[in-house]
């Protein structure tokens, strides 16, 4: 594990307080120059990379950090560590029969207008998203109506009624209740629909714990709703009364507020994770020992199955045998991240995945397996350039790619161009803008990239959706998956069937999960490398009671869109402060 000497944090915090002291002055303004009580703020940082101009919660990751979380907020919350939902905005659910989805309300509810939540305002929300509805919004949660026929209500008993068609996506149902932002019928039907996403909704008038205060450049400040339903439910509001998130500037200005005191939540990468954590500096993460973080998603190489020689599925096999993913983990990443398991599947699906299966159709690093399947498909030197070629005596020039500036994953494609190399495949990295990279997964002329869209949910459905994108004509503008154009119709219909699987059959789940698992190691659409970490550093000399594994606490420990309502407000209200003397 490579650590940091003490003297280049030391550098860093002098390097991060003499930047800070040539900020320009418009970076001073309010609020940035209102003094917040130190013990009654919570600093958080590693989301919001620019200045905040949305509190939209439509407006997917554009919306100022806390926007959905702490102001709006979902039915249920999810919580992948235990995979548990727990009623939010709902107090019950219950399925009628396998059609009729009822969702009973908490009652007592209001809306920082002073308002009361009621149940048409959740009718409202679904309905805004139905493509044959008045509305015709297309939102995140416009999917759900590909098998959801009307929302009723019923004001006696605050009961809110999901009539579906025959056989409907059981796991997305369960997925968008835990996503799908509530909001106040009487502010929202009001809007025009393109102001639906994009306008910029200030102040937002959310039910959450916490409104709106005030914004700068380079901040969010949220202050806490004392009005907040939680209080009666949970028994006590968050402890902090201010969250001050800090615009993102570069790690290693995080990397000195962190050190200094000025930043208690870090949802950066920070260089030297074992340096802080073992070298006195009040920094703890959620392990004590490497990898240190949680597994947030998985980096995988994507192929492009449309371009030769990438369309030979022994080809595809060689490149997982020859990939030295160790030394992407302890030399890219200093051990801070694991490497991935052979389906894909993160740590939080481990009971999902067939390990008996892994064991016999898995890999690990071995080039010399590599160059026995590619001289066995009859990919040799044939001119003496130490280079292989196709079987049909064809030159193979292959581009493995990802952005400029991404450093962790261009030493990572570095890596697998050596490794290429070392078995006779001639692959060389590219570094192009995020915007051409993105374009060319997009529009399918790319040839091998990286990838991390596969984040933890609240079902392994969610990953598999990821892998085997159907009908593949729609990647280009769903932007979502199977970038390699990988065609398997018995694939696509089993990620349908699994979609279709109950709540909670964690025996179907695996059933289908496992036929899944053995056509993505044989025919290799994707290969997993590593899992990225859930980045996270807490400075516990204001507040305590963080996410350990130590500890009874298991909640996510991140700021990020979408993570508060999966556990991270959970952590919120199990923060205290620390006992002054």
């Amino acid at each position: 594990m490579q650590k940091l000497p003490k003297t280049f944090i030391f550098v860093v915090v002098v390097l991060a307080m003499v930047l800070t002291a040539f900020l320009p002055a418009s970076s001073a303004a309010a609020p940035s120059a209102v003094e917040y009580p130190r013990n009654e703020t919570l600093y958080t940082s590693g989301t919001q990379w620019g200045a905040p101009s949305s509190w939209n919660p439509l407006n997917g990751g554009g919306y100022a950090t806390g926007t959905l979380g702490l102001c709006y907020e979902t039915l249920f919350i999810y919580d992948p560590l235990a995979d548990k939902f727990t009623p939010w905005l709902a107090e019950s659910d219950s399925w009628a029969d396998a059609t009729t989805y009822v969702v009973k309300l908490r009652k007592g509810i209001k809306w920082t207008n002073g308002q009361p939540l009621t149940v048409d305002d959740v009718k409202y929300t679904f309905d805004i998203a139905d493509p044959n509805g008045e509305t015709k919004a297309g939102l995140a949660y416009t999917g759900l109506w590909n098998f959801l026929e009307k929302v009723e209500v019923n004001k006696d008993t605050n009961e809110v009624t999901f009539k579906f068609k025959a056989d409907p996506a059981y796991q997305e149902v369960g997925f968008y209740m835990w996503q799908t932002p509530i909001l106040s019928k009487a502010l929202w039907a009001t809007k025009k629909v393109e102001d639906l996403v994009g306008s910029e909704n200030r102040p937002p008038v959310g039910t959450g714990p916490y409104k709106y205060q005030a914004h700068d450049q380079d901040r969010m400040v949220w202050v806490r709703n004392d009005a907040w339903w939680g209080k009666d439910v949970f028994g006590k509001l968050p402890a902090p009364k201010y969250i001050v998130d800090i615009v993102n500037g570069s790690n290693n200005v995080a990397l000195g507020k962190m050190l200094q005191g000025g930043l208690d939540l870090s949802n950066n990468f920070l260089p030297g994770v074992a340096s802080l954590v073992n070298g006195g500096y009040a920094v703890k993460t959620y392990y004590k020992e490497a990898p240190y973080m949680l597994s947030a998603n998985v980096a995988a190489l994507i192929i492009n199955e449309q371009v030769k020689p990438l369309d030979d599925v022994k080809f595809r096999q060689a490149l997982a045998w020859m990939v030295n993913i160790n030394d992407i983990v302890e030399k890219d990443y200093t051990g801070i991240v694991k490497a991935a398991d052979p389906t894909g599947l993160l740590p939080i699906w481990d009971k999902y995945i067939d390990k008996a299966q892994v064991k016999e159709l898995g890999w690990t690093y071995d080039p010399e397996k590599a160059k026995a399947i590619l001289d066995e498909a009859g990919y040799k030197d044939v001119d003496g350039d130490k280079f292989r070629e196709a079987p049909d005596g064809s030159k193979i020039a292959l581009k493995v790619t990802c952005p400029s500036g991404w450093t962790d994953w261009m030493a990572a494609i570095q890596i697998i161009s050596r490794d290429a190399k070392a078995v006779g495949l001639n692959i060389e990295p590219e570094y192009p803008d995020y915007g051409p990279w993105r374009d060319a997964q997009l529009k399918g002329t790319f040839e091998l990239s990286l990838q991390n869209e596969a984040q933890m949910s609240s079902t392994p459905w969610s990953y598999y959706k990821w892998v085997f994108q159907n009908p593949i004509e729609n990647i280009a503008t769903a932007q979502y998956g199977n970038y390699g154009r990988y065609e398997n119709k018995d694939a696509f219909a089993m990620v349908d069937e699994l979609d279709k699987v109950k709540v909670g059959d964690e025996a179907k789940i695996k059933e289908i999960a496992s036929k899944l698992q053995k056509i993505t190691m044989t025919e290799m659409p994707t290969i997993p490398l590593w899992y990225n970490g859930l980045w996270a550093q807490y400075n516990d000399s204001v507040w305590t009671n963080w996410p350990s594994a130590d500890s009874d606490n298991h909640t996510l420990p991140a700021t990020w869109r979408g993570y508060w309502n999966m556990s991270a407000i959970q952590m919120l209200l199990a923060l205290e402060p620390v006992a002054t003397k």
